[in-house]
């Protein structure tokens, strides 16, 4: 007789094993697993099952169908998802891990310890796989993501783009990024970046155009296109940080392969969406901004808000009370100059969904107080304000995103895929801001040991 456990009961059989060290524990997966009752979104867009079945043996998806209808082993460990939702988990095209460290910012934060600490937040709030955006200093991000190839560490996905590419002091701003970026002005210096990130085995190339804000000459059309080219000879995507509209124009027709912001100085014309259209180029919509359309305190900093239950579970005290206290006597004028300002973005992110542009999730995480995790989940509701549905939201950051990052195994609940999903306690399609509410993750078939995780993210550094 097959042997029936509820969803509380299988937590207890896994939280025997421990699989990976401290910097993030997973408990061992039973070898086949059907799950069944919950509503299944896949991920790629696809009408969700309403009550479905899924079949998950070694770490690996072999069967979803209605539940009744998939077949099982007789051995087959069941678990009741009855009343739950689930999902992939997310992915994340744009973040700078490394650099928080509580309430410091700063250039000696950049530690295997500090990028575990934010690869582990990443996954306590649902994103399983985060691509490093060109501000990486040294090995210690090789070394990682290494390491977590080799099975050997836990953690969000590290994708790498070791150090990006810009004109002089045209590279990532802030005192903690000073003298990371590449900084060339012919093509041979150019190409020759390249060639050494390649030799590294990056996973893409990250450069800069723009003039930041005047404090930079912009990268010009013939160095960025010596960069495309030399990045696809190498079989490299190319991505760029980008301000300008007339910049995206040209980048799109030199071959870009992502633009890591929207364009800010104006809304996207007609012209340049159909182009980003028509050249299958990712889109990431970064809409942090909104975070300072707020004069009082937002939802999500409120208690009982969702994702404030979130943060307080895996950050520590300190950064939230900062992050709260920034809300406070907030200058009416100049937040409707932002407010004003953000609705370029808005209306150009609309205008890409209704064109069925490739948007994926980015959100560069990691900047100071854009915590690694609580960014995310924030930028999904973000996009759906701005006019993207609850499911075109939600293939940006699974299947769209894993497909930028070439993750070929994950982003999609599907036959031969990993196991990496969500058990949500509410559907994401009613409301966005159901992703928050996680039941459980399970990261290639084996459940996270979220309780780990708490344990160490919450600690508060003295120093």
């Amino acid at each position: 007789m097959r042997k029936t456990l509820a969803f509380t009961a299988v937590l207890a059989v896994v939280a025997a094993y421990s699989v990976l060290p401290i910097q993030t524990q997973f408990r061992s997966s039973t070898p086949v697993v059907l799950y069944e009752g919950a509503r299944l979104i896949a991920g790629n867009g696809s009408q969700p099952i309403v009550s479905a079945a899924m079949l998950v043996e070694n770490g690996m998806i072999t069967r979803i169908g209605v539940k009744g209808n998939v077949n099982a082993p007789r051995t087959a460990l069941r678990v009741d998802l009855t009343g739950k939702t689930i999902m992939p988990t997310l992915v994340n095209a744009h973040g700078h891990p490394g650099f928080q460290r509580g309430l410091t910012y700063s250039a000696d934060n950049f530690t295997r310890e500090t990028i575990m600490d934010d690869l582990n937040r990443a996954l306590y709030f649902g994103v399983a796989a985060v691509q490093s955006q060109g501000i990486e200093k040294g090995e210690a991000t090789y070394l990682i993501r290494a390491d977590q190839e080799a099975g050997g560490l836990g953690g969000a996905r590290l994708r790498i783009a070791g150090r990006g590419i810009g004109a002089p002091n045209a590279g990532p701003g802030g005192a903690a990024y000073a003298g990371i970026a590449y900084e060339v002005t012919t093509e041979p210096e150019a190409r020759q970046a390249v060639q050494e990130l390649a030799a590294k085995k990056v996973n893409l190339i990250k450069i800069w155009v723009d003039d930041r804000n005047g404090r930079a000459p912009r990268l010009p059309s013939n160095l960025y296109r010596a960069i495309i080219e030399e990045g696809h000879r190498h079989e490299l995507q190319v991505n760029a940080h980008v301000f300008y509209h007339s910049d995206a124009i040209d980048l799109v027709d030199a071959g870009i392969d992502g633009l890591a912001h929207l364009v800010r100085d104006k809304e996207m014309d007609d012209g340049l969406v159909a182009s980003i259209v028509r050249h299958n180029v990712y889109v990431m919509p970064n809409l942090s901004p909104e975070w300072n359309t707020y004069v009082e305190l937002p939802h999500w900093l409120k208690d009982g808000d969702p994702l404030m239950m979130l943060l307080q579970e895996s950050v520590s005290p300190p950064v939230i009370a900062r992050m709260r206290k920034a809300y406070e006597n907030r200058n009416p004028a100049a937040v409707e100059r932002t407010r004003t300002q953000y609705a370029i973005l808005q209306h150009s992110l609309a205008k890409l969904a209704k064109a069925n542009a490739k948007i994926i999730l980015g959100c560069d995480t990691g900047l100071e107080d854009h915590l690694f995790g609580m960014s995310e989940q924030l930028e999904l509701e973000s996009m759906v304000k701005a006019g993207m549905t609850p499911m075109q939201v939600l293939v940006s950051a699974t299947s769209r995103a894993a497909e930028y990052l070439k993750l070929d195994k994950t982003g999609v609940l599907a036959a031969g895929k990993e196991a990496d999903f969500l058990v949500l306690d509410a559907n994401p399609l009613d409301n966005i801001t159901n992703t928050q509410r996680i039941s459980r993750i399970y990261f290639k078939g084996a459940g996270v040991d979220r309780a780990a995780l708490r344990s160490s993210l919450t600690r508060t550094y003295t120093k």
